[in-house]
């Protein structure tokens, strides 16, 4: 068994905490350096406590922490090389990177972290399924289409933190984008809607092993928590499924701290 706690999720900065008895590891590091030390207080941890930082990608909602907060805790930072790349073009300088290849499988004391390709428009993204005994946890972020591979990495995990970023009504009537932004949002390049994001939830009830998915990065003008509760929950009602917890990731507040344990 090991914990996850979302520190905060939304189109203004991504981060989730993961603990074992062992290791405690930052998913993305999108918020504030501020805000971080301030959630992680929260959940009674010091930032000298954190192992690692995982980086699905380098956009900054999902990094931005990284330049202030490698400045006061050498934390060693995973990503892939051509993600860092990415990032020290920007400006970005850790101290401490750690590489991986894109596809591969690695260790951080106890944690077992498989890493996979996801298509979005970043240099590199990926999406992570975190072993630690019998406890898996998926992630899928910032992904305009859910492949076979991607869906097949998470489909052993019992909890899922996933992308509902947009209503499609919402997107579409909303005056505020442009539409070639509305089109790269849309694109199988851009993000995850809430149906869409309801059926990977569906396609991953073949096995039963997923028992909660946490719902995140939503957009903050073309979604709502209940719009994309609904949608999955409704997904999960045509397969008569009412056993799996689903809940929203806030942008402003920390989730509660779940426990991700084998079944």
């Amino acid at each position: 068994m090991f914990f996850v706690t979302v520190l905060g999720s939304g189109s203004a900065g991504n981060c989730a905490l993961v603990e074992t008895p062992q290791t405690r590891l930052l998913i993305d590091a999108g918020l504030s350096a501020r805000a971080l030390k301030e959630r992680l207080a929260l959940c009674g941890v010091n930032p000298l406590e954190i192992d690692g930082i995982l980086l699905t990608h380098e956009h900054c909602d999902h990094s931005g922490a990284l330049e202030v907060w490698c400045k006061q805790w050498q934390t060693p930072i995973y990503c892939n090389r051509t993600t860092a790349e990415s990032l020290q073009n920007d400006g970005a300088k850790p101290k401490d990177w750690r590489y991986f290849p894109t596809g591969s499988t690695f260790s951080i004391k106890d944690i077992t972290v498989e890493n996979f390709p996801v298509p979005h428009d970043a240099v590199d993204p990926v999406g992570f399924a975190l072993h630690s005994g019998a406890g898996v946890l998926g992630v899928l972020t910032d992904l305009g289409k859910a492949t076979r591979l991607a869906i097949e990495r998470v489909r052993q995990a019992q909890t899922l933190l996933i992308e509902t970023n947009h209503d499609e009504k919402l997107l579409q009537n909303c005056t505020k984008r442009p539409w070639s932004v509305k089109q790269r949002i849309m694109s199988q390049h851009g993000h995850l809607s809430n149906g869409a994001a309801a059926n990977v939830i569906g396609d991953l009830l073949e096995g039963g092993r997923l028992r909660r998915t946490v719902l995140g990065h939503l957009s903050r003008d073309c979604n709502r928590p209940e719009l994309a509760i609904d949608a999955v929950r409704a997904r999960l009602a045509t397969d008569g499924v009412t056993e799996i917890e689903v809940l929203c990731a806030s942008q402003r507040e920390i989730t509660p701290r779940f426990a991700v344990a084998g079944v």
